[in-house]
This record gives C-alpha cells, sequence and structure tokens, in this order.
C-alpha cells in the first residue's frame, strides 16, 4: 500500500513538473500583441450599426484597454482606433444628460443631433440647445437622440452612458404611449443627415398620430447662393458677435481696422444643400462683415476650401486670422480638423505653413452654446408646436 502511495505522489508530483514546464514554454504576448487586441475592439464598435452585441463589445473594449499599462496603450493602431479614442481628455461626461428617461407622457419633444464624443462640447452646445427647449416648453418632455451611432458607442464604451439613436428613441416613443411627437433637428442645414432623419421618422408613421419635424438651424436651403433669410442672418449675427467678442475687440469695424479676419470653417457637402454655405457668405456681405469669411472642412462649395480661402483672405489685406467652426458643436472637426497644430493638414497648420499671415488663433466653440442661437431653435420649435393646432 505505501509503495502504491509512493507511485501515485510520483505521478502527480511529474503532472505538476510537466504542467509548470508547459506554462514555461507557453509565450507571452508582446505589448504590441495586446494593444492590437484593444484596436480590433475599438474597431469594431466603431460601425454605424447598432447590433444585440453592441452593449456587450462596448464594455470589452472598455475593460481590454484598462487592463493595458500605459505604455502599451500607446500602442493602439488600428484602422480606426488610437490612443486618443479612449486616453484623450474632452471634459466631465457626468455634466451632460442623456435624456433618455420613459415616462414620457403623450407629448415628446425630441431634438436630435448627429452626435459628439467630446464631453464638453456635447453638455455645452447639444445640452444647451436641450435645456433652453425644455424650459420653452415645460409642459412636454424633451428627449434626445443621435444619428451617429459610431458617437454613441463611442460616449457608451468610453464613458458609460447611454444615447439612444433614431430607432431607438423612436420605439421609446412608441412604448411610452407618445401621441404628438415634434423633432428638432440640431443639424445646420437640410442636407444629408436631414433627409435621413426625415426617413426615419416616416416608418412611425402609423404608430405614432402626430409626427412633425421641425426646421434646422439656418431654416429653408433657398434656390441660389443669394438668398438668404432672417434665420442666417440671426445666426450670422450671433456667431460674428461671439467670435469679435472672444477675440478681445469692440466691434467687427475695430478687427477689421486692426487687420483681422474671422474664417468660420462649416463641415461641407455634396448635398444640393451646400448652397447654405454660399447663402452664409452672402449672407455676411449683407451685413457689412467684410472681413468674415466662410470655409469648409470638405471643400464643398469650392470656394470655401481651405487653400481657396486662405488666398481670399490673403488677397483682401488681413495678416491676422481667427479660425472658429461654423457648427452646432465644437466636436471633432473644430479641436482636428481646424486647430490641431500637430497635423499638417489642419486649417491652424495650413494658414500657418502659406506664411501670409503674421497671428492665427482659434477659437473652439460651437454655435449651440450661443444664447440668441439657441433662442432661434426654440423658435422653431414653437412654429413647429403651433403648427399642430
Amino acid at each position: 500500500m505505501k509503495k502504491l502511495v509512493k507511485i501515485i505522489s510520483l505521478v502527480l508530483a511529474l503532472s505538476m513538473l510537466c504542467g509548470l514546464a508547459a506554462c514555461a514554454k507557453k509565450p507571452q504576448k508582446t505589448d504590441k500583441e495586446l494593444a492590437d487586441e484593444v484596436a480590433a475592439l475599438i474597431d469594431a464598435i466603431y460601425v454605424q450599426e447598432r447590433t444585440d452585441k453592441t452593449d456587450e463589445q462596448c464594455a470589452a473594449a472598455k475593460e481590454a484597454w484598462d487592463a493595458l499599462t500605459d505604455a502599451q496603450k500607446e500602442l493602439v493602431e488600428g484602422e480606426e482606433a488610437d490612443p486618443d479614442y479612449f486616453g484623450r481628455d474632452t471634459g466631465d461626461a457626468k455634466k451632460d444628460d442623456p435624456r433618455n428617461a420613459d415616462e414620457i407622457g403623450e407629448k415628446e419633444l425630441l431634438v436630435v443631433s448627429f452626435g459628439t464624443s467630446f464631453n464638453d462640447s456635447r453638455s455645452l452646445d447639444i445640452k444647451g440647445i436641450e435645456d433652453a427647449i425644455a424650459a420653452a416648453f415645460p409642459e412636454w418632455s424633451v428627449r434626445r437622440a443621435f444619428t451617429a451611432q459610431i458617437i454613441i458607442n463611442h460616449v457608451q464604451a468610453r464613458d458609460n452612458e447611454k444615447i439612444d439613436n433614431m430607432d431607438q428613441a423612436l420605439e421609446r416613443a412608441v412604448a411610452n404611449g407618445v401621441k404628438t411627437l415634434v423633432i428638432q433637428p440640431t443639424h445646420l442645414m437640410h442636407g444629408a443627415e436631414y433627409d435621413e432623419l426625415k426617413a426615419a421618422a416616416d416608418k412611425y408613421a402609423d404608430k405614432i398620430e402626430k409626427i412633425i419635424i421641425s426646421e434646422p438651424l439656418l431654416g429653408e436651403v433657398g434656390a441660389d447662393a443669394s438668398a438668404v433669410n432672417t434665420d442666417k442672418e440671426a445666426v450670422a449675427k450671433a456667431v460674428v458677435a461671439a467670435a469679435v467678442a472672444d477675440a478681445g475687440f469692440a466691434s467687427i469695424e475695430e478687427a477689421e481696422a486692426a487687420g483681422t479676419a474671422f474664417v468660420l470653417m462649416g463641415h461641407g457637402t455634396s448635398h444640393t444643400a451646400k448652397v447654405s454655405y454660399s447663402q452664409m457668405q452672402a449672407q455676411m456681405n449683407a451685413l457689412g462683415y467684410k472681413n468674415v469669411f466662410i470655409g469648409t472642412v470638405e471643400g464643398e462649395p469650392e470656394e470655401t476650401a481651405c487653400e481657396a480661402v486662405i488666398e481670399a483672405v490673403s488677397a483682401a489685406g488681413y495678416k491676422n486670422v481667427v479660425l472658429r467652426p461654423l457648427m452646432v458643436v465644437a466636436g471633432d472637426h473644430a479641436n482636428n480638423d481646424m486647430a490641431d497644430a500637430e497635423d499638417p493638414e489642419s486649417w491652424l497648420s495650413m494658414f500657418t505653413a502659406s506664411k501670409k499671415f503674421e497671428k492665427i488663433d482659434c477659437q473652439i466653440a460651437g454655435l449651440g452654446r450661443l444664447a440668441d442661437v439657441q433662442a432661434l431653435y426654440v423658435a422653431h420649435a414653437q412654429a413647429a408646436v403651433d403648427s399642430l393646432n
């Protein structure tokens, strides 16, 4: 019996030694391999379609990121992934409100935005508009939807803030028994995003008694570049007044006398609504803002491309330039495409590289935080509500 016990003990010891040897031989993952795994998880949620696995994927990506060392995080690089996805400080997400509560009631005002992953901009620009609308319509439930699932996933994975997409928000309205739904887009114009919003709402026409979509910020597009309206005038006055004040001038005339031009950078689009940018330039001219120029990231219309704007500002004789977004939200485009000094293709870098100007400053502020712009959204929502009667 003792001999049998010794044999069993020897076998167990040998098995343990073999297991330890196997573990010792098992190759450990390199820092780059671990970083690549996280990059793949980020790329998997950098998509415009939500699935039944999205919540799980968002949580997995953040958990894997948190497990990396600081050195490993710097190695994260994928098709869309980079260290900034989780690592960039964009402000406190707790200042925001996803406005995704149930118990809506029969009347809902759904504020629909493209969205942004920049926390400060989201709370100041988008939440600023939503708060103004909520204050103006205390008898209505104000809720939020974003149209960019990529952004929704980013915010959820990084900050655990869950924002409804259009389908989720509309399903929530149906489930809560909403009978009258007013959709207020925060979009700048009647462009592609507005068209997609309308298509999404049309699918629920037989599920909600009344659905009406309000005007975007700049109102009707108009027939040509000379077509302006009171909405465009109000926005032009609001953004120029803010830009002038932030630059330390008492008036646009004082800025012009000091040789300072303001370049307002929009997104740009191939949609027919791109004429809205030309109309905004026409509106600036009509107001006598000689030193205000409209540009676009996408360079559509052509005269709004960065190179064209540089030439126009230089030809007009201005030596100082202030860059500011003509966008509802000061998010990725404002921070990166406009103001990133390390990116040679940013507007700041391109204006600097032209060597045509003595001083170039950037103002990172969205239209949505301006009181006059918020008031314009409220007026549009009010017009939509009035039309129901």
